[in-house]
């Protein structure tokens, strides 16, 4: 597979490509399933869950498929409730509920198990099946918040509560647990989305955000991916969560943040998924800068620097993903050209 050498940091013709959130309203074919289907239906119906995963491989050349669920999944099985409105909306808790919380039980969301066997099994061997949980600190936000939020008060006020470290543990625990039944399903890869740690400042990412996330991929069976948005001022602390590669968003270029994490770690990025809003040349444009900046270094992984924009146009889609995977065929070419010279 190619996103597993990658992870390995071989030498490839070319990064492999995926990108966040591939699967969902971007494409024409799941919005009319999602017509007859609430997410919450099409989340936790393995079926369902499988095709959506599916749909994008059937249109690009990707190498590989990330489950279609969603980072609260999990909490569900934890016994709390939760809306899509259409974002996840809960009754707020605080750190001490938290900390109470009952372990996850995976049999409780064993649908996303299912899905991945479903998509395991059909997709090709050379295809990598993602699996994904969210990060300690982004699960604890929407649980104290109830919600997304433009501040995160609630959330931010917790951090200092004398049981913040407990709680965020408990959810790390129950997040190695969900991991590892999606490993066990067959997923390949698995990635930590830690959406809102990019809030804390270094110094508490590192107290607050590195441990718990630590505890929750060190020892993993497969390769791991953790990716914190608006973490710019956190890539030199990322490596001490000891995951296998590292996301990084747009907010940099791919170069500057490749040496700020490290030159010998694997790097996940960065097109900005703005520019996929513009035009097929512009994207191509945007594609060229990013594999310029990667240098054919091993361990790149293409990816967006966040997930793909709702409105984004199925041509500019195809001209990221053509881009990319043609930059083999173009590598080959010129390998192929200096040997014969």
């Amino acid at each position: 597979m190619r996103l597993l050498a990658a992870l390995e940091r071989q030498p490839l013709d070319r990064p492999p490509i995926w990108f966040m959130r591939q699967a969902g309203r971007y494409l024409p074919e799941y919005r009319q399933l999602r017509a007859d289907h609430s997410f919450e239906v099409a989340m936790s119906t393995p079926e369902i869950a499988a095709e959506i995963t599916l749909q994008p491989l059937r249109r690009f050349p990707l190498d590989a498929a990330i489950v279609f669920s969603d980072i609260m999944t999990p909490l569900m099985g934890m016994g709390v409730g939760i809306e899509f409105k259409p974002g996840p909306r809960l009754d707020p808790l605080t750190v001490d509920h938290v900390a109470d919380l009952d372990p996850l039980d995976a049999s409780t969301v064993g649908f996303v198990a299912e899905t991945i066997q479903r998509v395991r099994s059909a997709v090709a061997p050379d295809v990598a099946v993602i699996g994904f949980a969210g990060g300690p600190v982004t699960l604890l936000s929407y649980l104290l918040e109830g919600g997304g939020s433009k501040h995160f008060p609630r959330f931010r006020a917790g951090l200092h509560e004398p049981r913040i470290e407990e709680a965020l543990f408990v959810l790390a625990t129950s997040m190695r647990v969900y991991l590892e039944s999606q490993i066990e399903a067959g997923a390949d890869v698995v990635q930590l989305f830690d959406s809102w740690a990019g809030l804390l400042s270094e110094s508490m990412f590192r107290r607050l955000a590195v441990p718990p996330a630590l505890h929750t991929l060190t020892g993993l069976s497969v390769p791991t991916l953790y990716f914190v948005p608006g973490g710019s001022h956190l890539l030199e602390t990322l490596p001490e969560i000891g995951a296998s590669g590292y996301g990084v968003d747009w907010r940099l270029p791919l170069d500057d943040a490749w040496r700020r994490v490290g030159e010998d770690r694997v790097i996940q990025g960065n097109l900005d998924p703005g520019v996929l809003l513009s035009s097929p040349p512009a994207v191509r444009a945007a594609v060229e800068k990013v594999l310029t900046e990667a240098a054919g270094r091993p361990g790149h992984i293409f990816n967006l620097g966040h997930g793909i924009l709702p409105d984004t146009p199925l041509e500019t889609v195809e001209a990221m993903v053509e881009s990319v995977v043609g930059a083999g065929n173009r590598n080959a070419i010129e390998r192929d050209r200096t040997i014969a010279s």
